[in-house]
């Protein structure tokens, strides 16, 4: 985190309730415009095949955490309607040599604007979107984060068929009311929509009582951005500007090549086995590099679903045969949504992607 500023407390621990016990089925009482977080366990090493989830921003800004359990593996699923920001994670982490699965709530505390978890077995607080223990016994460990995306309920229908949407539990919350204390929640109404129309940003601005400065003219402090962190390296990408190339983006990470993809469903990255990409009205055609390095096995002009990373299809590799290998779905990177001025909080202004 680049900024000083300490956490501080805003509301008592759990006056904004997480959800612990999440109930999914395959509808959703609201429109199709709707924003949805998305986990694709199918696409994620190690996870057991399952239907993926959609988790509706409308639920999350009366909850901002979702303990949700795939099989036997915890994940927590986070937002924080501030930073515009959602986040996935592993939630099991070693304590003491031992793995354990931590449940998070919501603490109550911001840190530079942005949501504090707690976990319930040490009492450690962990900002939401790095992953990182601020304090407590597991100061200086880092959760591991996981691949999500976001995306409007009417593209979760189109991409996901079969996916399921997280019910909404009801209960009382702090965003359900005026003032500091939980008032019974009416999934209804938007408790964040004034200051999603506002150009100011962070708490006061929600609150109405000013915003913060901001002096960086490339972006605006709530352009949408996605972000990875390859090597230690963070790259935060503007939707704006990966737009302006074309919807596709290809830069290098450290030593990794990677691809960053805008479409209709939001914006994904995934690891780039060095192919050039253009944007197509059917998807993204990726086309061999001739650079004397492709092997026999590397596809020709397959052409890819920019937010599962799938071969929509697949031809065979150029063997000089019939019935060469097929285009394998592309590694995807887990990064973060959020505000511009949330990723640059965390990371710096020099980590923001500029098109040249």
């Amino acid at each position: 985190m680049t900024t000083d500023e300490p956490p501080r407390r805003i509301i008592d621990p759990d006056a904004i309730p997480s959800i612990d016990n999440p109930v999914f089925a395959p509808t959703y009482d609201g429109t199709p415009e709707d924003q949805m977080i998305v986990v694709d366990p199918n696409r994620l090493p190690g996870f057991p095949s399952r239907p993926p989830r959609a988790y509706p921003v409308a639920y999350l800004d009366f909850h901002e955490i979702v303990n949700d359990t795939f099989a036997d593996i915890p994940v927590a699923v986070t937002w924080c309607p501030l930073c515009g920001s959602a986040a996935v994670y592993d939630r099991r982490e070693a304590v003491d040599g031992e793995p354990l699965a931590l449940e998070f709530g919501v603490s109550g505390k911001l840190a530079a604007d942005n949501l504090v978890l707690y976990d319930r077995e040490t009492d450690s607080e962990w900002k939401q979107t790095t992953g990182e223990c601020l304090s407590g016994p597991l100061q200086g460990h880092s959760l591991a984060r996981l691949s999500g995306s976001v995306m409007s309920f009417d593209a979760f229908e189109t991409v996901y068929p079969d996916g399921v949407i997280l019910q909404p539990p009801g209960g009382r919350s702090e965003a359900a009311g005026v003032g500091d204390e939980p008032e019974p929640i009416d999934y209804s109404t938007e408790p964040y929509g004034d200051y999603a129309e506002t150009d100011g940003f962070g708490l006061s601005a929600h609150r109405g009582t000013g915003t913060r400065e901001w002096r960086i003219e490339s972006v605006a402090p709530k352009d949408p951005v996605f972000g990875i962190e390859v090597a230690g390296i963070p790259v935060g990408f503007p939707v704006a500007a990966v737009a302006r190339q074309g919807g596709v983006v290809t830069t290098t990470v450290g030593d990794q090549s990677v691809v960053v993809f805008e479409t209709d469903t939001g914006v994904r990255a995934f690891d780039n086995p060095g192919f050039q990409w253009r944007k197509t009205a059917a998807g993204f055609r990726a086309e061999s590099v001739d650079d004397g390095s492709a092997d026999d096995q590397t596809p020709s002009a397959a052409l890819y679903d920019g937010a599962t990373g799938e071969p929509v299809d697949a031809p065979a590799a150029h063997t000089g045969e019939a019935g060469g290998a097929a285009a394998e779905p592309l590694e995807p990177i887990p990064g973060v949504h959020s505000f511009a001025f949330a990723w640059i909080d965390d990371h710096g202004r020099d980590s923001i992607y500029e098109t040249t």
